[in-house]
């Protein structure tokens, strides 16, 4: 049995987090949670955001999966999920964008992996008040950090026999800092038997929404690639269809990219669908790939139907009845 930090988190965390560990009991994953919570719950009980349990937990086990974290917007902390990500340098920020199920989408062949930088770029928070009219915030990029990153999408790539690698930039403005990251790329690509492309990320941003087939693994810098992995959920039904992943050295935190979503908090009609794939990526990477399998398949098939739907995609199911399916399915 492997154990592995759980961090429910704020808003829905507690009930999808709860989803997982159902459809797991019923799988027989072989996987012990150790919950530890994280967050503004938290705060409100203990005064601290991250308890130091918290981080004896991560440090105990190596493995985390880890439900959204309520963030203030434009004031107060930064967020915990950086400041997770930079305490224990989690450098790969890894979000597969393909579709879970058969849904109403307007392209059928999205299958994207975004690699996004995760410690530096404008999200490292070195920022400036000038004056009460002038704030500075610095982007730092530097050539280890984005050559780690870059070499991971390309081995990725060649691991799994993908068509090419993506590289965006902004580069053509900002010469110094995406330049740099441009020319890192152009020179790990020469270790590689991959196709290499370049692309501005206004364009990208475009050329997603007119032909995202055209795009296979991606490389960008911190914030880019943010914007660009919710824009990428868009195409696939919605944030709450959408696994992700941060991976340093000898850590990993896995977690879904939607946020808490408050304004649903408690009334059982949160989709858990992105935790449950997020969990898949971590059972992959244990070794417990034929569980993942099950798991994808599940939902796949559940979704598929019209009449076995989560409300916000378009169906009737709540968070627990959305279970019961998965679980009904995985025992077929």
């Amino acid at each position: 049995m492997k154990t592995v930090t759980l961090i429910p988190g704020d808003g829905i965390g507690p009930e999808i987090a709860a989803a997982v560990k159902k459809v797991f009991e019923a799988l027989k994953v072989p996987v012990v949670f150790e919950e530890v919570n994280a967050g503004k719950a938290v705060f409100e009980r203990e005064g601290t955001y991250l308890p130091d349990a918290l981080f004896e937990s991560l440090e105990r086990n190596k493995i985390a999966l880890k439900g959204p974290i309520t963030t203030p917007i434009g004031h107060g902390f930064r967020s915990l999920n950086v400041e997770l990500r930079k305490k224990y340098d989690l450098y790969q920020n890894i979000r597969p964008i393909k579709p879970a199920a058969d849904l109403p989408m307007k392209f059928d062949d999205v299958d994207m992996v975004l690699f996004r930088e995760n410690t530096e770029d404008l999200y490292a928070g070195v920022e400036e008040v000038i004056s009460e009219n002038e704030a500075h915030s610095i982007k730092i990029i530097t050539r280890d950090k984005s050559e780690r990153i870059i070499r991971a999408a390309f081995d990725y790539a060649a691991a799994n026999k993908r068509r090419s690698v993506t590289v965006v930039t902004k580069a053509n403005i900002m010469k110094a800092t995406d330049g740099l990251f441009l020319d890192v790329a152009r020179d790990v690509a020469k270790d590689y038997d991959v196709p290499m492309k370049e692309i501005l990320v206004d364009n990208m941003a475009m050329q997603m929404v007119m032909n995202p087939g055209q795009f296979d693994v991606i490389v960008t810098e911190n914030l880019y690639g943010d914007i660009l992995s919710d824009l990428g959920a868009g195409l696939i039904g919605g944030l709450g269809m959408i696994p992700g992943m941060n991976k340093g050295k000898d850590m990993a935190i896995y977690e879904s990219v939607h946020g808490s979503a408050p304004d649903i908090q408690g009334k059982g009609i949160a989709n858990p669908t992105a935790m449950l794939l997020t969990s898949c990526l971590m059972l992959d990477d244990m070794g417990e790939g034929a569980s993942a399998e099950k798991i994808r398949r599940a939902v796949y098939d559940v979704l598929s139907n019209p009449d076995t739907r989560t409300a916000d995609l378009g169906g009737k199911l709540s968070t627990e009845d959305y279970v019961r399916a998965l679980i009904e399915r995985v025992g077929e």
